[in-house]
């Protein structure tokens, strides 16, 4: 079943299905790009991990090796003697946990990194640990030669800074060529509008491919059964406002979704 929004839809910004719709549309786009560059470039599927502990987040890194002895003979311990009048409770321990976020790189043959797409996610939007160090890698695709896609599908928390940025909008895309610096191209759309196509930079000079990611995220929405996920009874998190929500009621009444 399609979603029954033209463009985004607001309902797949709840954060219990965010993390899985982000990595599917990475893929999706991954899949998408890959045999329309080639031979010249490849696509990689990167992914940095965030650990929340007590409510702080940190970045934990992305392992880029991990060496597993196998056949390690068991270790076996001595059961420790119970003091006389002793108890059992249990108890729970601050484990920290692990959010995985995936983005893409454009590569040339070379392994140069040409282009780097990034999904945004909460954790990006919010002030905090999280914020920071995606900024932190921001300012340096900046600094460089390397191309930059930042797609922001999350109506909530603070966009991402640049100047020139007036007009209200929901959602954001920005395409920024490392030639033109500090030019870049955003495209912005609201939660009635389809999802624009952007253009993805490569080498200066280069024919840029159009990526058409509205088809993508309602394929996507399709295939991975979000309508059997979803509950279009209640309100999207965050809530739209007055006018939106009236006109998602009305068109959610249309689709047989809301009575």
């Amino acid at each position: 079943m399609p979603t029954p929004f033209p463009g985004m839809d607001p309902y797949l910004e709840r954060p219990a299905l965010w993390p899985d719709m982000h990595n599917r549309l990475i893929v999706a786009l991954a899949d998408d790009l890959a045999p329309r560059l080639r031979p010249r470039y490849v696509i990689a599927v990167e992914e940095r991990a965030y650990s929340y502990e007590g409510g702080a987040l940190t970045f934990a890194g992305r392992p880029d090796l991990t060496v597993t002895r196998l056949n390690e003979p068991a270790v076996r311990y001595q059961a420790t003697a119970r003091p006389r009048g002793a108890g059992v409770a249990v108890v729970e321990l601050p484990v920290p946990d692990l959010a995985r976020e995936t983005f893409l790189e454009i590569r040339g043959r070379d392994d140069r990194v040409v282009t780097v797409l990034e999904i945004l996610s909460p954790a990006n939007k919010v002030p905090g640990e999280g914020r920071e160090l995606y900024e932190r890698k921001r300012r340096r695709v900046l600094g460089s030669l390397t191309n930059l896609v930042e797609i922001d599908l999350l109506r909530g928390g603070q966009p991402m800074a640049m100047s020139g940025d007036g007009q209200p909008a929901h959602y954001r895309i920005l395409v920024s060529r490392g030639h033109a610096r500090p030019w870049a191209d955003l495209y912005y759309f609201g939660v009635r509008d389809p999802i624009p196509d952007f253009p993805l930079p490569l080498q200066a000079g280069e024919e840029e491919p159009p990526v058409a990611l509205d088809d993508l995220l309602h394929a996507l929405y399709d295939r991975a059964g979000y309508d059997l996920r979803i509950d279009y009874r209640g309100e999207p998190e965050p809530p739209l406002d007055a006018e939106d929500a009236s006109w998602a009621a009305a068109l959610l009444r249309q689709a047989g979704l809301r009575s």
